[in-house]
């Protein structure tokens, strides 16, 4: 994703930059296989620069030009030896018209046979690795023998490649373990005329013009960094000359533009697409330097306003330097600054935020409202890997929140107030219904994540499946204020006398609540169930998740290996344990479930 603006994709500083890469900042390591048939020793550093400044150090295995049926077929390959977390395979559209030119049976069955041959590296790199895949599709070509009937005709190169597009789409629809690049959409966006280079692609077998180049990997790039769980979870927005025009405490509301007047229908249609965003799960905040019932006024009574006051997530306004609010906004909502993104027609508000909080993302915000839009977009802050029917309540989760933090303040004695939540509890093994929900929540919880191993959908539903060896928890919860939904999710591993934690997340929203008491009984009553002596577990210290160091220790683990800034391994017998106390009382279990 792109912190500031399309500027930032310049191929030559990207290639130089490859050179002299800074990594001491980067927070995780990628091994990424890139195939393709054009050549890719122009895109391997690009994919390096761009990963590192996103935090992401990228071991990168390049196969050689062409080589993607012999790489994946080959069990002594490279690519095998490699074990890559993702392979990413990007077709040319100028390889593809020369199989096509050459092809010598019924052209119009050429799409579906090269669809299958997708699927089926697709199946091959499935049986032998756990990898991810990201498909590039294909740029459709300038040329339409039919001009503007092409679609009707079956016959042509054009034709062809928008069938063939259509198949991969649909063939990686239900494979969550393969994802669409929208290569095509990147070329349109800047022009199909410009992103095809002929010339290039016969003396050196360039994917397309070099200008380009870097537009292509940030695509496949952003959706890298989604299945490592970066992203953007949170905008916080300004109010005077962002979400409206003028300024409220001067104007009043008769006086601010918004709506079929001058300017207004551009911040309207902002906030249409701010509202957009929020309904597919990402939190609104307010960060504004303003009286608060003023501020909150236009929310409130204005009839042209898209965003009311219960879209937002967390509102501030008031006179304080807005970096500190900010902070403010990210405690408050326990995400970090670096998944937020700070959203201000001042020039100078966005410098003083940028100095201040260097890890958050302060696009530059053009000059004209109607342009607002755009510069969204072109960052792709907001890249995706999963959608689960959680992302729709995700603002009401907060605010239900806020209502019990409320509440805590009536309660002297903290026991009292949990008892007072009335909470319940349901888990189960990992199922296809919630399997969505449990991979967004490995790739995106940072701060209670023991181990940090992202992994994505198709690794959990393999856990799923494999009932001999492995143990995947669910947890979800309840309480007389609302639905937290899905919490917590441990991952456990069987082996000949121990269960194995491999992984152990929870959403921040439930912490002190006695989640990880009642997750650890439940660890220990399925351990019974299969006769293990012990339960061992690692903590791997990342940059944000310090608050669960000493997690194992306070449940009655001892340390047996590692110390320092290092990981660290623990330890319990079975008959050790005690279980922990808690005021969660368990809802039910899904039938057939052994938790």
């Amino acid at each position: 994703m792109l912190h500031y603006g399309l500027s930032e994709l310049d191929y030559l500083d990207l290639n130089k930059g490859s050179r002299s890469l800074d990594l001491s900042g980067c927070r995780k390591t990628l091994k990424l296989a890139l195939l393709s048939d054009s050549a890719p020793q122009y895109l391997t550093p690009l994919f390096k620069t761009l990963l590192a400044k996103n935090g992401v150090r990228a071991e990168i295995y390049e196969a050689s030009y062409d080589t993607m049926e012999l790489e994946i077929l080959d069990p002594g390959s490279g690519l095998h030896a490699f074990r890559p977390d993702t392979v990413v395979i990007l077709p040319s559209v100028q390889a593809l018209r020369d199989r096509y030119n050459h092809f010598s049976g019924d052209k119009t069955l050429f799409a579906e046979e090269q669809a299958e041959r997708f699927t089926s590296l697709w199946k091959k790199l499935r049986a032998f690795s756990g990898a991810s895949v990201i498909q590039g599709d294909y740029v459709l070509p300038n040329e339409k023998l039919f001009g503007n009937y092409e679609d009707k005709a079956a016959n042509s190169f054009y034709h062809t490649v928008v069938s063939l597009n259509r198949a991969l789409r649909q063939a990686a629809r239900p494979l969550n373990h393969v994802f669409i690049s929208d290569i095509d959409h990147v070329a349109a966006y800047h022009g199909r005329r410009h992103w095809l280079d002929e010339k290039m692609w016969i003396l050196c077998k360039a994917f397309c013009a070099f200008e380009f180049l870097p537009h292509a990997v940030q695509n496949i790039v952003d959706t890298l960094l989604s299945l490592a769980g970066e992203g953007v979870k949170c905008i916080v927005l300004d109010l005077d000359n962002t979400l409206w025009g003028g300024i409220i405490g001067d104007d009043g509301l008769e006086g601010i533009r918004i709506g079929h007047f001058e300017d207004g229908e551009a911040f309207q249609n902002f906030q249409y697409h701010l509202l957009a965003l929020k309904d597919r799960g990402i939190l609104l905040a307010v960060c504004s330097k303003n009286d608060l019932e003023t501020a909150l006024r236009p929310f409130r009574e204005h009839p042209e306003m898209v965003l009311r006051e219960k879209d937002i997530a967390v509102f501030v306004a008031n006179w304080s330097s807005k970096a500190e609010n900010i902070r403010t906004i990210s405690r408050m909502l326990n995400i970090g600054c670096g998944s937020m993104a700070f959203i201000d027609d001042n020039l100078f508000e966005r410098g003083v935020v940028r100095d201040a909080i260097p890890e958050m993302i302060v696009p530059e915000l053009p000059d004209d409202p109607a342009d607002y839009v755009r510069c969204l977009t072109e960052l792709n802050l907001f890249e995706t890997t999963a959608i689960s029917a959680l992302d729709t309540d995700r603002a009401e989760l907060y605010r239900i929140e806020s209502r019990r933090k409320l509440g805590q303040v009536q309660f002297e004695d903290p026991k009292a107030y949990l008892e007072s939540l009335e909470m319940t509890m349901t888990c189960g093994r990992f199922d296809p219904f919630h399997l969505p929900r449990i991979a967004q929540l490995l790739q995106r919880s940072n701060q209670f994540n023991l181990l940090t191993r992202r992994y994505a959908e198709s690794q959990c539903e393999a856990f799923m499946k494999d009932e001999q060896n492995w143990f995947p928890m669910y947890l979800s919860l309840k309480d007389k204020y609302g639905d937290n939904g899905l919490i917590s999710a441990v991952i456990a591993r069987f082996d000949s006398e121990a269960m194995n934690i491999e992984e152990w997340v929870m959403s921040c929203r439930v912490l002190a609540r006695g989640v990880e008491q009642y997750a650890m009984n439940t660890l220990f009553e399925e351990a019974a169930k299969r006769g293990v002596r012990k339960i061992r577990a690692r903590y791997e210290p990342t940059e944000k998740n310090g608050m669960v160091r000493d997690l194992y220790e306070r449940l009655g683990f001892r340390r047996t290996g590692g110390s320092g800034d290092g990981p660290v391994d623990w330890e319990i017998d079975a008959a050790d344990y005690r279980p922990q106390s808690h005021f969660i009382r368990t809802a039910h279990t899904l039938p057939g479930e052994s938790v």
